[in-house]
């Protein structure tokens, strides 16, 4: 069957692929979604919705704004953004119809901030463990050891999910603290993290500078955004970012965790929501050595600046 019906929401071209080079069809990804519907809508629910999107014949994009011809059942939030200048109009995911909506508009990857509609306080912060090319997923894992580490020494704890990617998530649910203390947080758990273990894992914004170690990236954190737990991402197969128990990473392999597997890990109801501790008060301490660290994209941005005026003038020295 090519079309069909779902909660009052035709979908349409269910056996058709889903994009170039994804080697899945659109029912591929409306199967998943919809599976996982009672454990994605939660975690997508108050919170302006940015989706990647993709088409046949065309490169992968974001959406933020509601696409026009939206059903007006479909609820937005109207949000000011300083970047582009304008308000946005983002899509509130809060319920099974308008996440399969979405799924018949051909978004795969689904991004939220992690600050609801109406708070102004952040819900979690993330460290996101990016590899270096070519590099094994145990890397990553014992890097996500040292994280849990670095947490446990703060008087944290965090869950684990795979980023849909090459690398891993930790998520930390934390209360009571404003975006940038939560971002200054993030900013020094990720150089502890570091600190235990810098000949495995690098806070090195800049690629080059990394050395062949796991990228500790603390910048998603904040008034950043992370992709949902749940969610698919744009790449072959469309592998799924999934919650992992940290006993459990030694036997994971990311990439065969896609749309058409990932949700057989969903037998004993929500993993996800089972392994998130519950929020917790960031330590003063943590926080101030945090406020001391740079941000590493205006960090990174300033030394790309330096290193290219250097090349200009011929001196070709990277530095520190």
């Amino acid at each position: 069957m090519t079309d069909d019906e779902r909660d009052g929401v035709r979908l349409t071209s269910l056996d058709q692929p889903l994009g170039d080079g994804l080697g899945v069809t659109k029912g591929d990804l409306v199967d998943h979604l919809d599976a996982v519907a009672g454990n994605l809508v939660p975690l997508l629910a108050g919170r302006p919705l940015s989706v990647v999107r993709v088409r046949p014949g065309q490169a992968p994009f974001m959406q933020k704004n509601v696409p026009r011809g939206a059903p007006d059942w479909v609820r937005t939030v109207t949000v000011w953004s300083a970047a582009a200048r304008r308000d946005v109009h983002f899509v509130l995911c809060e319920d099974r119809r308008t996440l399969l909506w979405l799924a018949n508009q051909r978004a795969v990857e689904y991004h939220v901030p992690f600050t609801r509609v109406g708070e102004d306080t952040p819900t979690g912060l993330v460290l996101d463990l990016d590899p270096p090319v070519d590099a094994g997923f145990d890397q990553v894992v014992a890097v996500a050891g040292l994280v849990r580490q670095a947490l446990a020494d703060a008087g944290l704890a965090g869950a684990v999910k795979t980023s849909g990617a090459k690398g891993l998530h930790v998520v930390v649910p934390v209360r009571g603290a404003h975006a940038e203390d939560v971002a200054a947080a993030t900013r020094a758990l990720a150089a502890r993290t570091e600190r235990l273990d810098p000949e495995l894992a690098t806070t090195a914004y800049l690629k080059e500078d990394r050395g062949g170690r796991v990228f500790v990236d603390s910048t998603r954190s904040g008034q950043g955004t992370v992709v949902s737990a749940y969610s698919p991402r744009v790449r072959p197969g469309l592998p799924v970012s999934t919650p992992v128990g940290w006993d459990e990473l030694t036997d994971v392999t990311p990439a065969d965790l896609t749309v058409t597997t990932a949700r057989a890990r969903l037998t004993d109801g929500d993993p996800w929501a089972a392994a998130l501790p519950e929020a917790q008060e960031l330590p003063a301490d943590l926080v101030v050595e945090g406020h001391a660290i740079p941000v590493a994209r205006v960090q990174a941005m300033h030394e790309g600046k330096r290193r290219a005026r250097a090349r200009a003038a011929g001196g070709d020295q990277p530095g520190p």
